[in-house]
């Protein structure tokens, strides 16, 4: 257990660190007005702190930093969120917007919340598997393309164009269409290939003629595997961070933004509400240098996404956190909305 004195010397230590990233020395908080500690009890008070594991010596100064030990009590018990009204309705304005594809308001979300943050924002949009189709539409670009789209009710939208086999008709087409919507909505999108080959393949033997062109249509577009959605805003604010002048740590991290299925298998497991990871409690070698703060977006008890926040672990984590608890309730409000709409 800390002394009450350890506790306030050592919020104000990482208050001060967050906000200038220079390490601070007893003399320097001594003269800070709402310390009434004389030099040397700090002092005293700040070599126990390191013995204890919450502070660190650096090699460049005779102050300390806060270790990651330190970052995370800070984490659990000096700090809790506090609401900032301008940024929450800024977030309000982006996900309460009138949007043709809900995939506009995550990609907008991830944008502002960098901007917000001077950190990397990555949204998991919602998982395909969690989702059901609601409508699919087939339009004719030519006699020789056309292009398909699948609108979930999560408010996904996939496009994809293809070619048009020889000998596939208008009219076929037409059936084809009405087939899939007829039985396919509301089915889970990962169960598409599975009813597309069983029932759906029955009814096109019986009312298209070229079954074997059509079905590969159908292959091609529902039964191959669908990649993850991910959305990023300021990929490059970590540039920003002094502690990340060195060049071998730019790029590890950049590799690592650009392997989008590790960073979606990182984000997946997350469950309800927000959880900070700090330095090497994280599992990605390229981050153990950093924070990962994650916060889930649900409908009802269903996990539908993650929004994640990558920053150094001098993270400003009061508004952060707050701003992901905020956003968190603002994406969720919108997923409700959009299920509403659609049922």
């Amino acid at each position: 257990m800390l002394t009450e004195r350890q506790l306030i010397i050592l919020q104000v230590i990482i208050d001060d660190f967050i906000e200038t990233a220079h390490p601070i020395g007893s003399r320097a908080l001594s003269k800070k007005d709402y310390l009434p500690y004389s030099a040397a009890t700090i002092r005293n008070e700040m070599a126990d702190l390191e013995d204890l594991g919450f502070l660190e010596k650096t090699h460049t100064s005779s102050g300390r930093i806060p270790s990651e030990k330190g970052y995370r009590y800070y984490v659990d018990h000096l700090i809790g969120p506090v609401i900032n009204q301008d940024e929450a309705g800024i977030l309000r304005k982006y996900t309460n917007g009138e949007f043709f594809e809900f995939e506009q308001v995550v990609q907008m979300t991830a944008e502002v919340l960098s901007e917000l943050t001077n950190y990397t924002s990555i949204i998991l949009g919602p998982e395909m598997f969690e989702a059901t189709l609601k409508q699919i539409q087939v339009l004719t670009l030519s006699d020789h393309t056309a292009v398909a789209i699948l609108v979930t009710n999560t408010g996904h939208v996939e496009h994809r164009s293809f070619a048009l086999p020889e000998g596939v008709a208008s009219s076929d087409l037409e059936k084809l269409v009405n087939i899939l919507n007829d039985r396919l909505r509301g089915v889970p999108i990962i169960r598409l290939g599975e009813v597309i080959s069983t029932e759906v393949a029955q009814l096109m033997r019986r009312y298209i003629d070229d079954f074997d062109a059509s079905f590969d249509l159908l292959r091609a577009f529902f039964i191959d595997e669908h990649p993850v959605k991910l959305y990023f805003g300021g990929k490059s604010n970590i540039l920003m961070q002094p502690e990340f002048n060195d060049v071998d740590k730019i790029r590890s991290f950049y590799a690592l933004i650009e392997q989008e299925d590790e960073i979606a298998n990182l984000l997946k497991n997350t469950h309800h509400g927000i959880k900070v990871s700090i330095g090497n409690e994280n599992e990605v070698e390229a981050i153990k240098d950093l924070s990962l703060i994650t916060a889930s977006y649900h409908v009802g008890e269903n996990l539908m996404g993650t929004i994640a926040l990558l920053g150094p672990t001098r993270m400003e984590y009061k508004k952060v956190i707050s701003l992901m608890k905020g956003i968190s309730d603002e994406m969720t409000n919108t997923l409700d909305k959009w299920y509403k709409r659609d049922s």
